[in-house]
């Protein structure tokens, strides 16, 4: 038998305990967004996930070195409080990720710390919020993300996300959403950094039940099979270089940067 996925989903958990929000979030999510996240995945996969959630709230929020071994994909929402996540945390995911934890980053994540750190852009985009239907085309019908899912798959409402989103160009791009007004938006977009495997996808904004739509359940699980490492690996730390690259000097490998480009002999 197959050694279980290890997801942990991660909520920011703000819009559920905020007063204004609460009332209405308890209706669309009852036991929170990362509470139907985590639900889908279980629906969804079975037994061949193992799902744990964590919040903003939590100590460490929710991510400690511990929690963070024992996770082979870590699923991110966050919208209203990305500057209050602690950097020490977010350089432990990043440091996780390229070691080769899958990261799923929802929504307005594309403004989360840990993704601009991966991205290294500034992960802008254009938006506007008037309960527009979005049609996710799949444009990668081979690739593992799209199985399954229709073309196109229909939100009936939604927050618009839109061009230009300020990304790296996608190693492979899986979706590609469009709205009433014209805008295209690229909505489903894959990297790999270090040894980790990481997904952008756009559809979940807070004031709609996006989370309980299957289609939506579906990629988010096919995202979690696709960004997972063998399953039940070891975490592979990255190497850090604590010594000077070693440079050429007449054939033999020097750490002197200066003696080697004085000598000409520098691939620089």
């Amino acid at each position: 038998m197959k050694t279980p996925i290890r997801v942990t989903v991660w909520g920011e958990n703000h819009h559920e305990n905020r007063e204004r929000d609460r009332e209405a979030m308890a209706e669309r999510y009852p036991k929170g967004m990362h509470g139907a996240i985590a639900a889908g995945l279980t629906e969804v996969l079975g037994d061949s996930v193992d799902v744990r959630t964590a919040v903003h709230q939590d100590p460490e929020h929710g991510l400690t070195d511990e929690v963070l071994a024992n996770t082979d994909v870590l699923t991110w929402w966050g919208h209203m409080a990305h500057a209050t996540v602690d950097d020490a945390v977010v350089e432990r995911v990043y440091q996780r990720v390229l070691g080769g934890m899958g990261l799923i980053a929802l929504h307005s994540a594309h403004f989360s710390k840990i993704f601009i750190k991966l991205m290294a852009t500034s992960c802008s985009l254009s938006w506007r919020n008037s309960r527009d239907t979005e049609l996710v085309w799949t444009v990668l019908p081979s690739h593992p993300i799209a199985q399954g899912v229709p073309h196109p798959l229909v939100i009936e409402e939604q927050e618009m996300y839109g061009e230009f989103f300020d990304i790296p160009q996608p190693d492979e791009l899986v979706f590609l959403s469009t709205f009433s007004g014209g805008e295209v938006f690229r909505s489903g977009c894959c990297y790999r950094r270090g040894l980790g495997k990481v997904f952008y996808f756009s559809p979940g904004d807070q004031d709609y039940p996006v989370y309980h739509h299957p289609d939506i359940k579906r990629v988010i699980a096919n995202a979690v099979q696709w960004a997972s490492p063998t399953a039940g690996a070891s975490f592979v730390p990255p190497a850090v270089v604590n010594e000077p690259a070693p440079f050429l000097r007449g054939g033999s490998l020097v750490a002197d940067r200066d003696t080697a480009v004085a000598t000409g002999d520098a691939r620089v």
